[in-house]
């Protein structure tokens, strides 16, 4: 939650979310036109996008360097793409390739999947486990959970009665957050284990499109927003399973007070309170859009983020004790071409040495493995190096660019 990444009809464009009052434009490439998938490894410079006007294809880039990493087509069009420091996760509609982020081999095909026409998919970002959830079913509500590590199904959760509409992972790929497509109630489980930790009631009045869910990097809230004006955020009070890594930085002594209460109550009871009203609520001025939100600190100050899909970020200041209803305090827009961007103007990086045109243009065949470039801390190691898999297992990798953008902490 700490960069964006948008792709429109002109290509993409990447932004530092680290201030309230100035967005960051990080990279801007207008070499690729209807991009409608740009994923960002956390803070480095690899990229992966994929365009309308070859929804077949995915391209992963060095974007400081200007250079193709590699390409890979598929037998239909990609949906979505997730990725951490151990893996590449590319969904189509009826089967998930898992590649190995670190040289981007083609370790597993998961085939025979129930139609998934949304490219409905989490991976964790914690590498250390690399779950991965998707659709079991397309008629119920039930969560395939496979370990992209071991290679193995670990798992199926009954989420749910009807399909599933949205799924996410804490940071440290300890809780799942799921909806379904009434979009009325938003489940949380352990992982891998699958067991029912929270329930949330967003609203019994109207069935929505849950369009996005995440948690605090902390796993303390969970977000969720939908295709109505509402943004909701729950509080996970119950703290019964509460790990080392997941330590209660934003709750503070009511909080404390409040689980430690849940605690001594019937299951039923304490059932009831997790399922009451949201802790905090943001009321957009748009309804009817696509939005993306995240939760944040910013400048030491927890935030919430919306990004809408007409090209705006929404900041809001959240009361982390209180709650209630979020202030607005900031609105960026995305795509103007106006101040904003001669402000940014000396802050852009350098003419890349040649562009992505002509790096494509020299390799748009897709690569074998034999002969791919490796992906490395040096910035891709020789071409048909292929870095053993125990190599890349005693760390995380590190671009040589990393020390300029902070990394996140996983």
């Amino acid at each position: 939650s700490s960069s964006l990444a948008i792709g429109t009809t002109t290509g993409y464009r990447l932004f530092s979310l680290s201030s309230v009052e100035q967005l960051d434009q990080v990279h801007e490439s207008n070499e690729i036109p209807d991009v409608y998938i740009v994923e960002r490894l956390f803070s480095s410079s690899l990229v992966v996008v994929v365009s309308h006007a070859k929804p077949q294809q995915m391209n992963v880039y060095h974007f400081k360097k200007g250079t193709e990493i590699c390409n890979y087509s598929y037998v239909s069009k990609i949906l979505s793409i997730r990725l951490n420091r151990q893996r590449l996760v590319v969904c189509l509609e009826e089967s998930i390739y898992i590649h190995n982020i670190k040289d981007m081999k083609l370790l597993k095909t998961i085939l025979d999947m129930p139609p998934n026409t949304t490219g409905l998919c989490a991976l964790s970002i914690n590498h250390a486990n690399s779950y991965l959830a998707y659709p079991g079913s397309a008629t119920s509500g039930e969560i395939a959970l496979y370990d992209g590590n071991t290679l193995k199904t670990a798992c199926a959760i009954p989420a749910h009665d009807g399909p599933l509409a949205a799924l996410a992972f804490n940071s440290t790929g300890s809780k799942l957050a799921s909806a379904s497509e009434k979009g009325t109630v938003i489940r949380v489980f352990s992982i891998p284990g699958g067991q029912k930790l929270y329930e949330f009631r967003r609203g019994m009045k109207r069935y929505v499109n849950i369009s996005s869910l995440v948690f605090s990097m902390d796993s303390q809230f969970l977000c969720a927003s939908s295709n109505t004006e509402t943004v909701h955020i729950f509080k996970l009070e119950h703290l019964t399973d509460s790990r080392p890594e997941e330590p209660p930085t934003w709750s503070g002594y009511m909080g404390k007070m409040f689980q430690a209460a849940t605690n001594y109550l019937p299951a039923q009871v304490s059932g009831m309170m997790n399922q009451d009203r949201a802790f905090a609520t943001v009321r957009l001025n748009i309804s009817g859009q696509r939005n993306i939100c995240a939760l944040s600190t910013i400048q030491k100050l927890p935030r919430l983020l919306v990004t809408t899909s007409d090209g705006h970020l929404y900041i809001y200041n959240l009361d982390p004790q209180d709650g209630g209803e979020c202030v607005l305090i900031k609105k960026h827009s995305l795509l103007g071409s106006g101040k904003m961007e001669e402000d940014k103007e000396n802050d852009l990086q350098p003419p890349l040495p040649q562009s992505y045109a002509a790096t494509v243009a020299r390799q748009s065949t897709v690569p074998s493995t034999s002969t791919m470039p490796g992906y490395s801390e040096d910035g891709g190691a020789l071409r048909g190096e292929v870095i053993p898999e125990h190599e890349f297992a005693t760390g995380p990798v590190c671009l040589d660019d990393e020390n300029e953008f902070p990394p996140v902490s996983i």
